[in-house]
């Protein structure tokens, strides 16, 4: 008897030890499971991000050279500097995201209403930096909270020989102590142009093409935004309808040139000219893949 209870007691031991060992290893193993399994469902602007300022390194600061150090924007608006934020009367709206990205010397003085009046970061081309010279006391005492991230290439930018833009940069920043003004790494622009060149299939110098500034503030907020809202641009069938409505380039800028003239001017050139039309296109379909929403005038990815 002793020996067939051992028996059965050791049958016992060997069909419940594995049955509690897997139930030891799913409870400890659940809180994993649920965390891999929920977040493969988890859309791309709603997955956990990590608390506090990040680096992010495509962008250095003057004089130091230290990369851009801030946290993350939940939601940004991308103004357009074009004449289609004329009326549109959505300066609230604008101001009321988290970060509000502008272009080049695109003034909110006088258009309030319009294009609101906060500016979180302003990306600015090298060849724009005189402009913004012209009226300093608006930009760079006046707009003391702003961020600016010049672009450009050449040596113009060139930090280790001191290129003329790079001098001025520099200078500004001994003018006003204070002022947070970055440029994009040499790194980060050819990661800019090598995108154009895997979306478009076409190397941007062969095919003489310049990237536009909105094509870099594109990128910026691509890094520093969960969501994104892009006003006054226009869609790429946009300009090649029978009879789009004339606006100005430039909402500033009035009774100059026509937007969609300048656009299929510079889609059309052979060399030396910005493919407005074909980045956004590209602008397209990277809303199929992020929240990128287009408005005034709205329009869908495709």
């Amino acid at each position: 008897m002793k020996t067939r209870g051992r028996i059965l007691f050791i049958i016992l031991c060997s069909l419940t030890f594995p049955v509690i060992y897997i139930l030891l290893c799913c409870w400890t193993c659940l809180p994993l499971c649920l965390a891999t399994c929920l977040d493969r469902h988890l859309p791309v602007g709603s997955r956990p991000t990590v608390p506090g300022p990040l680096p992010f390194s495509g962008y250095s600061s003057v004089p130091d050279g230290k990369p851009l150090v801030r946290e993350p924007c939940h939601s940004c608006a991308v103004v357009s500097s074009s004449g289609q934020m004329l009326g549109s009367g959505l300066g609230t709206q604008i101001d009321g995201a988290d970060c509000v990205l502008r272009m080049n010397q695109a003034p909110t003085l006088g258009f309030e209403a319009d294009v609101g009046q906060r500016s979180t970061l302003r990306v600015i081309s090298h060849t724009s930096v005189p402009l913004l010279l012209c009226n300093y006391s608006h930009y760079f005492q006046q707009a003391r909270d702003t961020v600016y991230v010049v672009w450009g290439q050449g040596r113009h930018m060139d930090r280790v020989l001191g290129g003329r833009t790079y001098r001025t940069l520099l200078q500004l920043t001994k003018m006003y102590p204070g002022l947070q003004i970055y440029t994009f790494t040499e790194r980060m622009m050819a990661h800019c142009d090598q995108i154009f060149q895997d979306e478009t299939g076409k190397n941007r110098r062969q095919s003489g093409s310049f990237l536009s500034t909105g094509w870099f503030t594109m990128i910026l907020a691509l890094d520093l935004c969960e969501e994104i809202v892009v006003y006054g641009m226009v869609s790429d069938s946009y300009c090649r309808e029978k009879s789009p409505p004339s606006v100005p380039y430039h909402y500033f800028e009035k009774g100059r040139l026509d937007e969609c003239q300048m656009y299929l001017a510079h889609e059309r050139a052979p060399r030396s000219a910005h493919r407005f039309i074909t980045e956004k296109a590209v602008f397209s379909r990277w809303a199929k893949k992020r929240p990128i929403v287009f408005a005034h005038p709205s329009w869908k990815a495709e």
